[in-house]
Order: C-alpha cells, then sequence, then structure tokens
C-alpha cells in the first residue's frame, strides 16, 4: 500500500515561502510531487502534516490551502485505491502519472466551470441553482474537494443522509440531487469518469406541496381592496391580479414581460422556466394594469416598474430583489385580507387552475400543471390546443371579477 507524507521544503532564500510537496513511498521506491502552495515555517505543523490550526481557523486563505491538501491526498487514496482494487501490479509512476491527468477532474472544480458557462450562457437562474447545490455540498464534505471516482453510491447515500438529519425537505433534497446529478452525468459525457448510478438509490423526484390557491371570493376581495395609501401594496395586488387575469402568468415572466412583447390585442412570450411559446388575449382587467403602469415605465423596455437595469447579470439581481420583496407585499395584504393562509408569488398561478377546474374547465385546456405529476404531461395536452380555445376558457374563469 501507498504511504504519503505532506512535507513542506522550506525555501533556501531568506524570508521566501517554501513549497508543500507529498512524498510517496512503495515497495522501498520513493516519488515526490511538488504542488504550487507555499507557506513560511511557521504556518505549517510538520508533526501533524497540517496548516496550523489557529491559522486555518482565523485566515481564510490559509483555510482554503488547507482544503486544496484534503482534496489532494483525497485524490491520491482514491487513485491508490482503484489500483488495489483491480489487484493489478502498479508502481508509484502509474500512481504520480494518474494523479497528474486527474487532479484537474474535482468536483468543486467542474461545478465551477459549469456555472462560469451557464453565467456566459446568461442561464443565470440555473448557474444560482448550480451554485446552491455546490454551497451545500462543499458544507457536507467540509470543505474539502473531491474525485469524481469518490462520488458513488455510498457517498450520495451519506450526503442523503447529512440533509435529513439537518431536516432540509425533502424537495429540497430532491433538488440537490438532481443537480447533482446533473453534473455527474455531464462529467460521463465528457469522458472523465465512467458511466454508473450513485443517485439510484435516492429520491429525485417532487413531492406535491401544500395547497396554494384561494377562492375566487378572496380574488375579488383583494381587486376591491383600497390601497391608495400604499403604491407597494397596490403594485403587488396589480400583479397578483394580471397573473390571474393572465392564465397564472409565472411572476419571473411578468417581470421580464417587455412593451415589444404586446401587440394586436395579444401578449407573445416565451415561457423562461420552459421554452414554451404563449399567446395570450389581452382582457380588460390586463388592459387596464398595463395602462396604470405605462407612464411610470414610459423610458423602460419592461411593461412593469420591477427592472430596469440593461447588464443581464444586474438584471437578474434586480429580479430576484423584486419577487423577494413581491412576495413580502404579498404576505402583508394576507393580513389585511386575513386570510388563514399566506399568498405568495404561486399562488395566483395555482389559483387560475384550480379555478378553471372549478369552473368544470376541461384538464387539457389548463395550461398550469398542478393537477399533473409531470409537467410534461400538461405540456402534452396543451400542445394541440389552439390560443383561442385557451382564452375562451380564461374569459370564463375571471368573469366573476366584474360582477
Amino acid at each position: 500500500m501507498v504511504k504519503v507524507k505532506v512535507k513542506l521544503r522550506k525555501s533556501t532564500v531568506e524570508g521566501k515561502a517554501g513549497v508543500i510537496y507529498y512524498q510517496l513511498c512503495h515497495k522501498r521506491q520513493s516519488r515526490q510531487i511538488t504542488t504550487g502552495i507555499r507557506l513560511f515555517p511557521d504556518q505549517w505543523d510538520a508533526r501533524r502534516e497540517r496548516v496550523m490550526v489557529s491559522l486555518a481557523g482565523r485566515d481564510a486563505a490559509t483555510a482554503v490551502v488547507q482544503r486544496q491538501i484534503d482534496g489532494d491526498l483525497c485524490l491520491l487514496r482514491a487513485i491508490v485505491g482503484d489500483f488495489e482494487a483491480r489487484r493489478e501490479e502498479y508502481g508509484l509512476p502509474d500512481v504520480v502519472g494518474r494523479f497528474r491527468s486527474s487532479e484537474r477532474f474535482t468536483v468543486f472544480a467542474f461545478v465551477e466551470k459549469q456555472i462560469a458557462c451557464l453565467r456566459a450562457d446568461g442561464k443565470l437562474g440555473t448557474a444560482r441553482n448550480y451554485r446552491r447545490t455546490l454551497n451545500s455540498f462543499s458544507g457536507f464534505l467540509n470543505g474539502a474537494d473531491i474525485p469524481f471516482s469518490l462520488l458513488d453510491e455510498r457517498l450520495v447515500g451519506r450526503y442523503n443522509d447529512w440533509l435529513q438529519r439537518r431536516r432540509i425537505v425533502r424537495n429540497t433534497v430532491s433538488f440537490y440531487m438532481r443537480v447533482l446529478r446533473a453534473v455527474f452525468n455531464k462529467a460521463v459525457r465528457e469522458g472523465i469518469v465512467p458511466q454508473s448510478s450513485p443517485f439510484r438509490n435516492v429520491y429525485t423526484g417532487v413531492d406535491r406541496t401544500r395547497k396554494r390557491a384561494v377562492g375566487e371570493e378572496t380574488v375579488i376581495r383583494l381587486r376591491r381592496l383600497n390601497l391608495e395609501h400604499s403604491p407597494s401594496l397596490a403594485l403587488a395586488r396589480d400583479i397578483f391580479i394580471f397573473s390571474y387575469c393572465a392564465r397564472g402568468m409565472a411572476f419571473v415572466d411578468i417581470a421580464f414581460l417587455r412593451k415589444q412583447d404586446i401587440a394586436g390585442g395579444t401578449i407573445r412570450y416565451v415561457r423562461r422556466k420552459t421554452g414554451q411559446h404563449l399567446t395570450i388575449r389581452i382582457e380588460p382587467c390586463m388592459g387596464d394594469i398595463i395602462e396604470r403602469y405605462s407612464q411610470v415605465t414610459r423610458t423602460s423596455d419592461y411593461v412593469f416598474p420591477l427592472l430596469n437595469a440593461k447588464d443581464p447579470v444586474r438584471v437578474f439581481s434586480q429580479y430576484q430583489t423584486a419577487l423577494g420583496y413581491y412576495n413580502r407585499r404579498l404576505k402583508r395584504l394576507a393580513d389585511l385580507l386575513e386570510l388563514e393562509m399566506p399568498l405568495s408569488s404561486y399562488t395566483s398561478r395555482h389559483t387560475w387552475a384550480t379555478t378553471a377546474r372549478n369552473h368544470n374547465v376541461p384538464l387539457s385546456v389548463i395550461s398550469a400543471g398542478m393537477g399533473h405529476a409531470s409537467e410534461k404531461t400538461t405540456q402534452i395536452y396543451l400542445a394541440s390546443l389552439e390560443s383561442s380555445v385557451i382564452d375562451q376558457a380564461n374569459r370564463s374563469i375571471i368573469a366573476s371579477l366584474y360582477v
């Protein structure tokens, strides 16, 4: 079995940092792997072969160094373990060669690369999801990067247990697992790791969540609420009503709705979540709300006064801020209406779908997939429908607002 020691080669130049190297011993042979890590003698605990504990806890830079060392040692152990498992002859040159060719293929580094690519492609929401997952997985591993060879069924199971012990809800656990699985599958496609199924024994589905819809009478009360004293509450109310009248249009699509998307009494837009092209007839209630904010947004490309930046990164940041503020305003509106359940950015979408069902609108006409186990099922239903059929159903649903 290969033994690995971590050592500091002190500099011969006074006042200059030394270099960390790994000494490998196997069958009376020895090899060294020099790293790019530089430390001063007072930063290194030679007996424990670690960065000084006091420094690692206090200095972020030295803490990163220790994580890099830990990651390298994990990679070396994985390489040796693989050779041992194959029960074939190997020597230190084989181990060093594999390390040199594999050290760049660690999980954290690969995810960081994917995040950078997603941001470059303008997929900022997906990049944010990858970042959330990376932060969670890094927390599980105490910040120590690992090679893909260690991302196996056993480690995934331990990560799943770790999340559950922290009372992370099942859908969030599934979210992390799905993102991590997507990363793993991409690494497989790029030839970094062989095909396997490390996620087969963890849950990657989506549980149905608690009821989010409110009754029609609540929507009517909300529409009639006098909010002249609070423009911010009025805007939140108007966006909620607009979403409801626009067949449950998602908040992200409302926020990014541009004036160029409106023509000939219709709204034509692409759902940011699914890429589906949708056309919606502008009903009077929607037109009134659009007109209400036309002066405020007269110099903006957007229909609603939620975004104004030009840079995609800043726009996405503004969207996240607007979403959080919108949800806080909705909670305040729920308090004013003395509702038992809070309102959220999802409520209008769920409410439209539920109201449609209560009006005996065929399931195939309902654009939101609240009643389906899979969103793909809803897309299949909607793909065969003319927009006029859905528009007619929508008109019957929102008619009660004006009785």
